[in-house]
C-alpha cells in the first residue's frame, strides 16, 4: 500500500481517532470507514490511533491489531498514521509497534508504563529501550493525570538526544510546563511539540507549538484545522472566534457526561452517534449514553450546527 512520509517536525491537527465499536470487543467497520473519511475530508494532517480518545488501553490486542490494519489500509498513505503502543509490558508494546510497521503506519506513541511506580531514570531507560527496538519513530505522550507519572523536563532533554524519539504530545494541561517544553525543544528543530487539550490549542500554536492532538476533531475537523491555520498565521480576530466555538463544543461534551474523568469520551462517542458516523459502544468498563442522554446530545449538535455539517 502507499506510505505517507513522516514530516519532521510533524505539524497540524492529528485527531486521536475514536474507535467505533458495535460492542466492547467488535469493531464497527462501516463506522470506522465513515469516521476516517469524515476527518480526512476536514483537512487534518494525520491520524493517531489507540490513544485515550481511542480507548487504546481498554481494547483487546486482537482488536487493536485489526483497527491498525483496517485504518492504514483505508488511509492508504494520504496522511501519516501514528499508533498508541502504551502498555505495562515492553514486550507487548514492541509487538504492537511491529504490527503497526507491517500495516503501514508511520510512527508510534507511548505514555510512561503505568501501574508500577517508577522514577525518571527508569522512565528514561524504558523509553530508550522502546526507541532502540521499535521499527518506527517514537513520540512521547505526557498524560500524568492517567499514568501518574510525568516526563520531567530533564527527562525530555535526555530523551531528545535519541534520534528515533521525534516528538512529544503533552496532555498535562500545565501551561508553564508546556512553555518550558517549547523552550527546551527549540534546540532540536525536527522535534514536534503537540498539545493535547483542545481548549489550549489556539494559544499553544500561536506561541510555537507544532499542532494539536484534539478529540473534538473527530466531530468537527474543519473547525480545528481552521483554528490551527489562524494561529499559524497570527490572525487573532479569527483565532478568538474559532477558539470560542471550540470551547462551546468542549464544554457541552463534558457537561453532558457529568464531568467525570472519562466524561469527554462518553460525550464524544454519543455525538458521533448523533452525527450518524458510527455506533456508540464503548470498551468496558465504560457504558454508552441511554436514550434520554442521547437526545440531549442531539439537541446540542443541532444547536452547534454540526448535524448539517455531517450531512454534507
Amino acid at each position: 500500500m502507499p506510505s505517507a512520509s513522516l514530516p519532521r517536525p510533524l505539524c497540524g491537527i492529528i485527531p486521536p481517532l475514536a474507535t467505533p465499536l458495535v460492542e466492547p470487543d467488535r469493531l464497527d467497520l462501516p463506522g470506522l470507514e465513515r469516521l476516517v473519511e469524515h476527518v480526512l475530508a476536514g483537512g487534518v494532517h494525520g491520524l493517531f490511533l489507540l490513544g485515550t480518545t481511542g480507548e487504546g488501553p481498554g481494547l483487546s490486542y486482537r482488536l487493536r491489531c485489526e483497527l491498525i490494519e483496517r485504518t492504514c489500509e483505508q488511509v492508504a498513505g494520504r496522511v501519516p498514521v501514528l499508533v498508541g503502543i502504551s502498555d505495562t509490558s515492553l514486550v507487548e508494546a514492541l509487538q504492537l509497534a511491529e504490527h503497526s510497521a507491517e500495516s503501514g503506519a508511520q510512527g508510534v506513541v507511548s505514555t510512561p508504563p503505568y501501574y508500577v511506580p517508577i522514577g525518571q531514570g527508569e522512565l528514561i531507560d524504558y523509553m530508550e529501550d522502546l526507541a532502540d527496538q521499535s521499527p518506527l519513530p517514537l513520540y512521547l505522550y505526557n498524560m500524568p493525570g492517567f499514568t501518574r507519572i510525568s516526563f520531567e523536563l530533564d527527562t525530555v532533554a535526555r530523551l531528545m538526544q535519541h534520534d528515533r524519539i521525534v516528538g512529544i504530545k503533552d496532555s498535562s494541561g500545565l501551561l508553564v510546563y508546556f512553555h518550558r517544553l517549547l523552550q527546551l525543544c527549540a534546540r532540536r528543530p525536527d522535534f514536534s511539540v503537540l498539545i493535547g487539550p483542545e481548549e489550549l490549542l489556539g494559544e499553544a500554536v500561536l506561541l510555537g507549538a507544532h499542532g494539536g492532538v484534539c478529540g473534538g476533531a473527530n466531530l468537527a475537523p474543519h473547525l480545528y484545522v481552521a483554528l490551527y491555520d489562524a494561529a499559524r498565521q497570527g490572525d487573532l480576530v479569527q483565532l478568538r472566534r474559532l477558539h470560542a466555538q471550540v470551547m462551546r463544543l468542549s464544554t457541552h461534551l463534558y457537561t453532558l457526561a457529568g464531568h467525570t474523568a472519562m466524561a469527554y469520551l462518553r460525550g464524544l462517542k454519543a455525538a458521533l452517534v448523533g452525527l450518524g458516523l458510527c455506533e456508540g459502544a464503548l470498551a468496558a468498563p465504560l457504558r454508552p449514553f441511554g436514550p434520554a442522554e442521547q437526545q440531549r446530545v442531539q439537541n446540542v449538535l443541532q444547536e452547534l450546527g454540526l448535524v448539517a455539517v455531517a450531512a454534507n
